[in-house]
């Protein structure tokens, strides 16, 4: 693994315990298809999550939450709607009663101390 490829994954272990902390259930981390990657599949109550995950070094770089553009979140959706429709309908036969929302969590790592993490709902 490169050095971006395990900045992210560090990302993704503290997003992932970030939504767990917060009540979540994580059901599934990098779920890959033709059209792109979902960071996490989680439930949060009754409602099916699918949350994007940007890790970002301090310094020079945007915010991780400005990396979520308007053509990432129809994306976004897109993947959401192909995971249902593969893996949730499946095992469940329905739509989740609480509906499906896309969530980010962004990760900022500053020079020195602990890593900022930042859960957002609802995004797309």
């Amino acid at each position: 693994m490169n050095a971006r490829g395990a900045l992210g994954r560090y990302g993704e272990d503290l997003a992932a315990r970030k939504l767990a902390l917060a009540g979540m259930t994580v059901l599934e981390r990098n779920w890959r298809c033709r059209e792109g990657e979902i960071d996490i599949v989680a439930t949060d109550r009754d409602a099916l999550v699918v949350c994007e995950v940007k890790t970002r070094r301090a310094g020079h770089y945007e915010h991780p939450m400005a990396a979520v553009t308007r053509r990432k979140s129809e994306r976004l959706r897109r993947l959401a709607s192909r995971w249902l429709a593969e893996c949730w309908l499946e095992r469940h036969g329905g739509v989740p009663p609480g509906g499906v929302r896309i969530d980010l969590v962004g990760v900022l790592l500053p020079l020195r101390g602990a890593p900022v993490v930042e859960h957002v709902r609802g995004v797309a």
